[in-house]
């Protein structure tokens, strides 16, 4: 089971609503169960230079089965998955800031969201708002 085509502009659809409600463009990005992107929406205005970055927040999100803002909390000196933010670098990058969301449908991990253009609150709201249409 994964993320469809369908269900990614689902999902960008009802996050854009959602960053468009607190004035804030961003970038959009869901990946399917394999990591892979499905589907990235830059709103008008939004930087360039999180592109990359939401596209990173979806993977890392499906990647680890985990908000990319609990791992973040998670990669603190001290915490379990300290340095975590280094691995990889062959690869995407992994992102350890709010913003990316595990989909879930019928309790089975399909994909991920990523979103990226404000501050960590901001990015997490969207994510939730697209993440909220499975």
């Amino acid at each position: 089971m994964s993320v469809t085509l369908e269900d990614a502009r689902l999902i960008i659809a009802a996050a854009e609503v959602r960053a468009d409600e607190i004035g804030q463009p961003m970038n959009i990005a869901v990946v399917d169960a394999g990591g892979n992107l499905v589907a990235h929406v830059r709103q008008d205005g939004a930087w360039i230079g999180s592109i990359d970055i939401s596209i990173s927040k979806a993977w890392t999100s499906r990647a680890f089965d985990i908000t990319t803002k609990d791992l973040g909390d998670n990669a603190q000196p001290t915490q379990q998955f300290f340095g975590i933010h280094t691995t990889n670098a062959h690869g995407r990058g992994v992102a350890i800031f709010a913003g990316g969301i595990p989909l879930k449908r019928d309790g089975v991990i399909v994909g991920a969201v990523g979103v990226s253009g404000g501050s960590g609150e901001q990015d997490h709201s969207v994510a939730e708002a697209g993440a909220a249409v499975l």
